[in-house]
């Protein structure tokens, strides 16, 4: 078991043909600078109390990393089961989402505690071809991605599923039937692939900013062929995207337009009347897509982990 190290963690998000940003390389594991031995002049930045342990995948043969935050309450309840918070893009996401928990209970509760998993990348791949690869559901990437590999999001989705989730919940007390998985850009492509093909995977589903336009809105077919063959959606679903994420005159606006697809599915979603689902969005103005994530991460924790 490793330390979660915040040195490299800081890193954009990209969305293939939207020419959005570029992500990080793996995080770098550490030692805290608590532990007796430790260089204390110079050395990296160290999130205390996090874990870094690695989860392989024996179909693929590539071993992921997942970062792990328990709650401040964890220790002393050791008969309790919290809920689970799984994040995409976890060298990004996942020290920011910890500190939004933290902050935003500063004057009282205003989210529940949970377990935080940041689900991360293939080990020895570059974080951009690992998420495009594992959170795409097509292999037809945009032209300007050049010959990167897509499509391999089933392969992902069912290494979530086979062992990722129960590595968790065998490890930690992680209560299976309060799962939350939060996904931003492809990350929220690939939470929208698993809402419409293993929707009891989780509970909750935040699509953040989701790359919806992907493979010409492939996304879009495949919720209309679930709505062909179900009568009901069980799970809760938020969604964020931000006001300029759509086409307009300005660097800031986005090639496709977010704002109108995240809306489409919306309506969509709610024309099927599933009497099991329930769904919430919000437009955050003034914010693009490399800006709109951590204020959509705390609108995403005040929706789906409201405190009790």
């Amino acid at each position: 078991m490793r330390v979660f190290s915040a040195a490299a963690a800081i890193a954009m998000f990209t969305t293939g043909a939207l020419l959005l940003g570029a992500c990080s390389e793996k995080a770098d594991a550490g030692t805290s600078l608590s532990e007796p031995g430790a260089a204390a002049e110079g050395a990296p930045y160290v999130l205390t109390g996090t874990q870094v342990w690695s989860v392989p995948d024996p179909v693929s043969g590539r071993s992921y990393q997942v970062f792990v935050s328990l709650p401040a309450g964890y220790e002393a309840n050791p008969g309790r089961r919290y809920p689970t918070l799984y994040v995409t893009d976890a060298d990004y996401a996942f020290p920011i989402i910890r500190q939004i928990a933290r902050r935003v209970n500063l004057d009282g509760p205003v989210v529940q505690e949970f377990i935080l998993v940041g689900l991360s990348y293939a080990e020895g791949d570059k974080g951009a071809d690992s998420r495009r690869r594992d959170y795409t559901p097509t292999p037809n990437g945009p032209r300007s991605s050049g010959a990167a590999v897509h499509g391999g999001g089933a392969a992902y989705q069912t290494y979530l599923k086979t062992q990722a989730l129960p590595f968790i919940e065998k490890t930690f007390r992680a209560d299976p039937s309060r799962r939350v998985l939060l996904g931003h850009s492809y990350g929220g492509l690939l939470g929208a692939q698993i809402l419409f093909s293993d929707p009891a995977m989780f509970q909750s589903y935040v699509l953040g900013s989701p790359s919806l336009w992907y493979d010409k809105g492939y996304m879009m077919g495949v919720e209309a062929d679930y709505a062909r063959n179900h009568r009901d959606l069980q799970a809760q679903v938020f969604m964020y995207v931000g006001g300029h994420e759509k086409p307009g005159p300005t660097r800031r606006n986005s090639e496709a337009d977010m704002v109108g697809d995240m809306q489409t599915l919306q309506r969509n979603l709610e024309s099927r009347g599933y009497p099991g689902l329930t769904i919430s969005s919000v437009v955050l103005e003034d914010e693009d897509h490399l800006t709109v994530a951590p204020v959509g991460f705390t609108r995403a924790l005040e929706a789906v982990l409201p405190a009790r």
